[in-house]
């Protein structure tokens, strides 16, 4: 009978480590391969445990491989199927004690299964064992006291037994089995996601949207800004409840895949991996549309679709919630909370950003591999942590640009950053910015480089302005909204600062040292750079929407500049005389 005793031991954590497999199948090839070795395979790749099965039929000497050992030693949990003939193979009998090896040092967790023979049988080398072994000492002299501790340990663990009398029904025990290693992997998944900082409250809070335990099927919502861990939400809830479900998908980079290969080729992907077949081909995208809803409106699936930003897209893949089986769970990550509305209004999550304290530990890790940095680096740390603002993006790019850096390049670098942003984190950054129609960039642009600072009562006023340069700032407010870009409240427009001083790498980009070429002036370094040059400053062609400083005495430097913007469509100099402006402006 199945038991959750299966051998396992605590590890110290500088022995942890990231395993390629999920099990390990060892059998004796003559004795199962063919029949339920094959069955137990297939339910486990069905259920999506990745699962090594060593399916070399030619005679093999003693040692094991290199490619064999290193697939026992990077895979979670071994499954031993212990049948008649398992010890006539001294190739079995190597496998086994290198398991054993990689329970005793590795922390691997063995599962062993009895097929038609008993534990004791195994634990106390009788009968076809003990004729086995008769054999091996004459041959294997060195390797039988290895062999022989080997077996008595695994015979001694708690697994399954299959015979005429119990569990003689193969496949309700299959079910069993991959059930139990499901809920086994889960269980250590949860333990690996309590290494990632500060996911233990969002995943619950998603938990409980999601409602596994409830009926029907729900589509559920991860909303966020570019880089604040959507994926990484998504992807840690679905190690975590996977096994619950018939079958399963994580359905990585929509955006991207659906962009270089098609709607139709998605679909494909799509059904490849949730039905753990490479057999799909779909003609066309409707017929794609057909496929998923029959071959999956009777099973009860788990499926994240990951970063999502065209609703044609979620109609290629989720088109209605009766595509799916009881229990189902569809599980979106997107920019654009508009992406949602359709299909989970009512269940958006907000993914938040990390608090202070939760920074920090993020920052430290990466900078550093620890939890706390030496004090001569400690102010410099809260300086990075404080430009971040709690994105883990920006947290893990710049902790791990620093790493193995002193203090004076530390310093360099947070100089930079000042002037020059990090270019991996404004790129990713500028994706829903790219999302955007072009008036909606305009009053994007606008908002971040002119108005972020305008107190409440002058919302009347920028939505007057905005609307007056054919912004269409109502709707084009909403859009903003809905890609996380922007916060429209009583207090005025707000933002995260990454997101405004992307809004600057935008516009400076391509001229970083020609402000004459900018499209927007909002900077009084700029303006002084333009001033000095009167009336031999260059004409400006871009449109320019600017807000100049306030001057005691009126600087004519300053009115040739605006009077050579020949697009300018906006402009706030408080406190200076019109009259002043030459006639020609």
């Amino acid at each position: 009978m199945a038991s959750s005793s299966s051998s396992s031991h605590s590890v110290p954590a500088s022995i942890s480590q990231s395993w390629n497999y999920d099990v390990f199948l060892s059998f004796r090839g003559e004795d199962t391969r063919k029949g339920f070795v094959d069955h137990l395979y297939t339910a486990l790749q069905h259920k999506g445990i990745y699962t090594y099965k060593d399916d070399e039929t030619l005679a093999r000497g003693e040692s094991i491989g290199p490619t064999l050992l290193k697939a026992i030693e990077e895979s979670r949990i071994a499954v031993v199927v212990f049948s008649k003939n398992y010890a006539d193979s001294s190739w079995c009998l190597a496998e086994l004690a290198q398991i054993i090896e990689c329970v005793d040092k590795r922390g691997q967790i063995l599962m062993p299964i009895f097929y038609y023979v008993d534990p004791s049988d195994v634990r106390k080398l009788k009968r076809k064992y003990e004729e086995a072994f008769s054999k091996h000492e004459k041959e294997n002299k060195e390797k039988v006291e290895s062999w022989r501790k080997a077996l008595e340990k695994a015979g001694s663990i708690s697994g399954w037994t299959i015979n005429d009398t119990i569990n003689s029904h193969e496949a309700k025990c299959i079910r069993d089995i991959v059930g139990t290693i499901s809920s086994r992997l889960s269980s250590l998944n949860t333990n690996d996601n309590k290494d990632l900082i500060g996911i233990e409250t969002r995943l619950q809070d998603l938990k409980t949207k999601l409602e596994t335990g409830s009926g029907g099927v729900r589509m559920v919502g991860i909303w966020g800004v570019g880089g604040g861990g959507k994926t990484t939400l998504a992807s840690a809830v679905y190690m975590e409840i996977s096994h619950q479900f018939e079958a399963c998908c994580l359905l990585e980079n929509i955006r991207e895949e659906s962009s270089k290969h098609g709607l139709t080729k998605l679909q494909e992907k799509f059904l490849s991996l949730v039905l753990k077949t490479k057999d799909v081909v779909v003609g066309s995208e409707i017929e794609g549309r057909r496929m998923i809803q029959r071959k999956l409106c009777h099973k009860r699936v788990l499926v994240v679709l990951d970063d999502v930003d065209n609703l044609e897209q979620l109609e290629a893949l989720a088109g209605s919630h009766d595509w799916f089986g009881e229990g189902s769970r569809i599980i979106i990550t997107t920019r654009d909370k508009h992406m949602l509305s359709s299909r989970a209004h009512t269940n958006i999550y907000e993914v938040s950003l990390l608090l202070h304290y939760e920074a920090i530990k993020l920052f430290n890790r990466h900078a550093c591999h620890k939890d706390k940095h030496d004090e001569e680096y400690e102010m410099l740390a809260k300086e990075v942590i404080s430009y971040a603002g709690g994105l883990p993006l920006a947290l893990k790019v710049i902790g791990s640009f620093l790493y193995d850096k002193d203090k004076d390049e530390w310093k360099s670098t947070l100089a930079k950053l000042k002037s020059i942003p990090e270019d991996k984190v404004m790129e990713r950054l500028k994706i829903s910015y790219d999302g955007l129609e072009p008036y909606q960039k305009d009053l994007f642009l606008d908002i971040a480089c002119f108005m972020r600072s305008w107190y409440s009562w002058m919302m009347d006023d920028a939505m007057k302005v905005l609307d007056a340069c054919n912004l269409h700032p109502v709707i084009g407010l909403k859009v903003l909204e809905q890609k996380s870009l922007i916060k429209v409240s009583k207090e005025g427009f707000e933002m995260h600062d990454l997101i405004e001083e992307m809004a600057h790498y935008i516009v400076r980009r391509e001229h970083p040292n020609n402000p004459e070429k900018h499209s927007r002036i909002w900077n009084r370094e700029d303006l002084e750079e333009l001033c000095a040059m009167g009336a031999a400053a260059p004409s400006m062609e871009n449109e320019v929407f600017t807000k100049l400083p306030s001057f005691s005495h009126p600087d004519q430097g300053l009115c040739d500049v605006v009077a050579n913007m020949k697009n300018l469509r906006w402009i706030l100099w408080n406190e200076h005389p019109a009259s002043s402006f030459p006639t020609n402006f």
